[in-house]
């Protein structure tokens, strides 16, 4: 099953789209997979991450991402293909990783388009 990275509710407002649901979204046309966009769900905003530390990004989305109440029944067991557009430290698809894992999927792997080299 292919899943995007979910946007807070008021990012999408600002941005109109998320670009992670748009290369799910594709990723699952050219595939044949199925694709729950709504699989997950960012129920708490947290501020732009850009300059933060590794460290502090995963402080920042510690159980702020949830598997979306109604869906749960359809990981249970099931492998999950996570999307995202950049990957920087990893903390973001961490966090969605692990709540796909606390409602029972089998196996999360992660695809993205880009991965950001840090300096440390």
């Amino acid at each position: 099953m292919i899943v995007p990275v979910p946007l807070h509710w008021t990012r999408l407002l600002r941005r109109r789209y998320n670009q992670a649901a748009l290369l799910a979204r594709g990723l699952a046309a050219q595939t044949g997979l199925e694709h729950c966009p709504d699989l997950l769900h960012r129920h708490r905003r947290t501020r732009k991450l850009e300059e933060a530390s590794a460290e502090e990004r995963f402080a920042a989305l510690a159980s702020a991402i949830r598997v979306h109440p109604g869906r749960a029944r359809r990981i249970a067991g099931r492998a999950v293909l996570l999307v995202d557009d950049v990957m920087t430290s990893g903390a973001t698809l961490s966090a969605c990783a692990i709540a796909c894992r606390e409602a029972g999927a089998a196996v999360v792997d992660v695809v993205t388009l880009a991965r950001v080299a840090l300096d440390d």
